[in-house]
């Protein structure tokens, strides 16, 4: 059967009015934001208690769908009233899995939101990264690997050209941002939990492991010596993205196979980190897929 317009303000489009969506949720709504429940959210917006916790924060519909995707991600839901009459699949769904859902009121959603705009859904997740070793299980083809990355958009917006570009693993080492940062989260578009993700891993440990599974390295620098038009992508290949500001250090270009620039035809003096890294990523990926 297919479902309707709303007929009545303030009706859910299943059939359940607003003043009883919330009854079905099991709770009534959380208005205190210094509640016990609302702190220990709170305060995994802080780097320190994610880690001592081993829980972070994915906010909005995208990265909390995303998150429902992996069994037992997910260890709470908080909402709004507005957002569960917006997305009430993602309710449903987190109530079939078992998640407490909780719903909140502005102010709470305010607490916990770390944008201007709240989208009034934000899911309290455990970490999702593996280790390096299990990253590279199989025979990965394309890896990304982020060296000294300290910009969260970057990375996340590098997470999500990897995860669209077929990447095996994305590897963020032992200097780069933490990825679960809440800006690093919500531009990954869900990417962090589409593909295997490690962090903390020292560079030189990483070449080491990614030759060893037969990938040949490659650093992303506008100062190298070869462009994209010069070198055969058609094999397995890992890129080291560095810092947008400083580059990559001399250390990391020396532990690389060759040093790689994107050519730039045009006036502009360069690109920023995530859009070259997009096109290395897909440089490689078209090039694999090549008969």
């Amino acid at each position: 059967m297919t479902v309707g317009p709303l007929l009545f303000k303030g009706c859910h489009p299943y059939g359940r009015c607003s003043h009883d969506w919330g009854m079905w949720m099991g709770g009534s709504e959380l208005t205190n934001v210094r509640s016990p429940r609302v702190k220990a959210a709170r305060r995994l917006t802080k780097r320190a208690f994610r880690e001592q916790d081993r829980k972070f924060l994915a906010e909005g519909p995208q990265a909390v769908r995303e998150a429902l995707k992996l069994d037992g991600v997910t260890l709470e839901l908080f909402s709004t009233a507005e957002a569960e009459l917006r997305h009430p699949e993602l309710i449903t769904q987190a109530t079939l899995q078992g998640v407490p859902v909780h719903r909140a009121s502005g102010e709470v959603m305010s607490e916990l939101s770390q944008t201007v705009t709240p989208q009034g859904l934000v899911a309290v997740c455990g970490l999702v990264h593996v280790p390096l070793e299990q990253a590279l299980s199989g025979q990965p083809r394309l890896v990304a690997v982020l060296a000294h990355v300290r910009d969260p958009g970057n990375a996340g917006t590098v997470m999500r050209a990897a995860d669209a570009a077929g990447a095996d693993a994305v590897v963020l080492t032992d200097a780069s941002v933490d990825p679960y940062n809440g800006k690093c989260v919500r531009a990954s578009a869900g990417s962090l939990f589409h593909l295997p993700v490690t962090i903390g891993a020292p560079v030189g440990a990483a070449v080491r492991q990614l030759r060893e599974r037969g990938l040949r390295v490659l650093a992303a620098d506008g100062a190298g010596k070869h462009t994209l038009d010069d070198v055969d992508l058609a094999g397995p290949t890992a890129w080291i993205f560095g810092n947008e500001a400083w580059g990559l250090p001399e250390e990391i270009l020396a532990e690389a196979d060759d040093v790689v620039r994107v050519p730039i035809y045009g006036q502009a003096e360069s690109l920023n980190l995530a859009t070259a890294a997009a096109v290395c990523l897909y440089s490689s990926a078209r090039a694999q897929r090549v008969p």
